[in-house]
Parts: structure tokens; C-alpha cells; sequence
């Protein structure tokens, strides 16, 4: 149908849908893997746009630093350890299959190494419920239980800069800040609220779809909104 729609905006890539990255101080990931464990001190606290953790900016015995999402509690100057031998108290990074059951951990490897992946949101945390062999098994934020490698490194504690989400936008212009260092665009409009010419769903006496919005994998660009390779649609039957 030739129409030219958001996502097909969102990926030329243009400055409207990209990430201002001279804005953020640098990824947050864990060090290199390292069998030996060492002292590192937090030396400062920094704000990254878009992300409503702080982030902990800590310096190696070895010389090495890298940025990390703060745990609450930890403060300029702290020593926190890392490695497999590191105790399982607030702030230290170790191998979750070394953290006791019921411990409350965030910013949990995926596979070793790759830097930390689940539980990185202000506020968020995994509880350590147990073991099977190589894979720790832990409760994630949604509710959702999975197994992770007894390898794979964690904090301990919970990410601070909770409640943040809490407090009201209260104007758009807030909003709009919120959404722009995201990457992401905003005022966000309906399809059903534009033109045919612009969208799929647009046009007509009223603001509805006015046919399925399932499309089929193949779809072609221009019409591919919707229920996308749906595997089902409307109420579940129980």
C-alpha cells in the first residue's frame, strides 16, 4: 500500500529516532572474567540520562574500572570485592552459585561474561530459590522463574533509585525529556486517528480498524501493522 510508517521512519535512522550517546557516560558492565578475587572502590557516583539507577563508577587494585548500576546502601569510598571467593554481602559481585538461598541480587549474568543482563532497573532484584546441578534457579521481577549458570556473576542487594516512577508526570513537557534521551518518540500517534494515506488503520467516519489487523508474516512493509504473525487473537477460552 506504499505507506510510509513509523517503524519504517524509526529504522532510516535518522537523529528523530537515535540515541544521543554523548550524553550517557559509558556502558555499564561487569569487568573481564577473572578467577582471582579483588578489591575494587567506588570512587564516584554519576547520572546517566534515561536510566534512573545511578551509576557507580569503581577503580580496581589492578587498575581496571568500570561503571556498574549502585546498589543501595554503598557510598564514595566503599571497597566492595570481586570474584568467585567475594562474601555474599551488599554491594560485592560474585558467582551467583556461590550467593546463599533467599538472597535478594540484580544485574545477573545471562551467561558468564556477558556483562549483566537481567534485574538492572532502579528498584528491581532477583531471589535466589535454588539449585539444580550447573543452574541456579531465581525469581525475576515479573514473577517468571528461571535457571541461570552457577558461573554467571551477580550483586548483591537491590539497585537503588527506587520509587522514582512513582512520582506524577504532571505536564507533557516532562514527558517529552523522559522519552528524548530513550531514544524514543513522543507524542506517539494513533494509526487510527490519521489519514488512510498514512496509515494502515487511518481514515473513515470513525477511529477504528475497520477490517483484521492480522497480517501475515510475509506481509509487504506498508501494511505490516497490527497483530503481526498472530498465533491467536481475541479472549482466551478457558
Amino acid at each position: 500500500m506504499g505507506k510510509r510508517l513509523r517503524q519504517q521512519r524509526a529504522g532510516r535512522g535518522t537523529p528523530t529516532y537515535r540515541s544521543r550517546k554523548h550524553l550517557h557516560p559509558g556502558p555499564a558492565r561487569y569487568p573481564p572474567l577473572s578467577q582471582e578475587t579483588l578489591k575494587g572502590k567506588i570512587v564516584e557516583f554519576l547520572h546517566d540520562p534515561g536510566r534512573y539507577v545511578p551509576l557507580a563508577r569503581v577503580v580496581m587494585e589492578n587498575g581496571v574500572e568500570f561503571l556498574t548500576p549502585a546498589p543501595e546502601g554503598v557510598y564514595v569510598g566503599k571497597v566492595i570485592e570481586v570474584g568467585p571467593e567475594a562474601k555474599p554481602e551488599p554491594g560485592n559481585i560474585v558467582p551467583i552459585g556461590r550467593v546463599p538461598e533467599g538472597t535478594m541480587v540484580f544485574n545477573i549474568e545471562l551467561r558468564p561474561g556477558d556483562g549483566g543482563k537481567l534485574a538492572r532497573q532502579a528498584g528491581s532484584y532477583a531471589v535466589i530459590l535454588g539449585r539444580t546441578g550447573e543452574k541456579t534457579r531465581i525469581r525475576l521481577p515479573s514473577g517468571k522463574e528461571k535457571d541461570v549458570p552457577n558461573s554467571s556473576r551477580v550483586t548483591i542487594g537491590i539497585p537503588a533509585g527506587a520509587g522514582r516512577i512513582e512520582k506524577p508526570i504532571m505536564k507533557a513537557g516532562n514527558a517529552y525529556y523522559k522519552w528524548k534521551v530513550k531514544a524514543r518518540k513522543w507524542p506517539r500517534v494513533r494509526g487510527v486517528a490519521m489519514n488512510a494515506v498514512n496509515h494502515p488503520f487511518g481514515g473513515g467516519s470513525h477511529q477504528r480498524k475497520s477490517h483484521p489487523s492480522t497480517v501475515a508474516r510475509e506481509t509487504p512493509p506498508g501494511r505490516k501493522v497490527g497483530h503481526i504473525a498472530a498465533r491467536r487473537t481475541g479472549r482466551r477460552k478457558r
